[in-house]
């Protein structure tokens, strides 16, 4: 029989905070309002504490859970992946992290001419023993027309392709986390901006959409205010957390804004979960 040698006592009596594994890529299914389920790829970290007595963890457990449980994943699914990592690796404290693209069918505002954009996506979560948190965060291109621009030309104004990133910590509802959807978030940060971003558009459409976002200048910190607006009165959203950014046409710098609601007046301060560098971290 080999020795278990991860199991060696460590005589150093130093707690590690979080030892797993990240960058490991694995066929997962994801469910949309949509179209229902969607067969995608995520990149996936999870990670667990491990006690100072201890040497090392059984990485090789990492995998196994992953895949026994990652048929299916979703905001039910998170605390089933969770709760196994701490048992298998008797840890009081479990994380996981899946970024994936997710696909929606866009059509054309005035050709309906169709065709398939991607999202970035993140589900999270974090368990510590009767405590686990979730959070769903989308990465979603955007259009915006700057007003001082506008306001202050005698003809055009400079536009730019910005990026909204909203991260939500669905309600729980005592038998599970409400069910937010990736539309859900997409559209709200999509109704923030000048003019959503297609896939596809022909030429009566880019007409209408460069009208459109022209008609509706917005600066970062508009963008920022109207998302979070929106995701104040969605009664299903415990926490979240927006940042518009710009990559500005005629600047040689990013334009950003961001806004936690644990900072928003009379909103009462959430435990919100750590997210990964791919989706940001609303502590930075």
């Amino acid at each position: 029989m080999l020795e278990d040698v991860q199991a060696r006592p460590d005589d150093r009596q130093l707690p590690i905070g979080e030892v797993g594994i990240s960058g490991i890529r694995y066929p997962v299914a994801v469910w949309g309002r949509q179209q229902g389920r969607q067969d995608t790829v995520a990149e996936v970290s999870m990670s667990v504490d491990l006690r100072p007595d201890v040497k090392g963890a059984h990485l090789s457990r990492f995998v196994e859970i992953l895949h026994d449980c990652a048929a299916e994943l979703g905001p039910h699914t998170v605390p089933v992946i969770l709760e196994k990592m701490r048992q298998r690796l008797a840890s009081h404290r479990a994380q996981f992290h899946a970024d994936f693209p997710y696909f929606m069918y866009r059509t054309a505002p005035v050709t309906a001419a169709a065709a398939l954009m991607d999202y970035q996506c993140q589900l999270s979560g974090r368990n510590e023993g009767s405590d686990t948190v979730l959070s769903i965060a989308v990465q979603v291109p955007v259009t915006s027309v700057c007003p001082c621009s506008k306001a202050i030309s005698d003809y055009g104004a400079h536009n730019q392709r910005g990026l909204i990133t909203v991260r939500v910590q669905p309600r729980d509802e005592g038998g599970g986390p409400a069910m937010v959807w990736v539309e859900d978030l997409i559209e709200i940060a999509e109704a923030a901006a000048s003019s959503p971003v297609f896939p596809l558009l022909k030429r009566p459409d880019e007409r209408y959409v460069t009208m459109r976002a022209h008609d509706n200048p917005v600066f970062v910190e508009d963008m920022a205010r109207a998302a979070a607006a929106a995701l104040s009165r969605d009664g299903r959203i415990a926490w979240f957390s927006v940042e518009a950014a710009n990559d500005e046409s005629i600047h040689n710098h990013v334009a950003f804004a961001r806004i936690d609601s644990r900072h928003l007046p009379g909103r009462r301060p959430m435990n919100s979960p750590a997210l990964s560098s791919a989706a940001g971290n609303p502590d930075e």
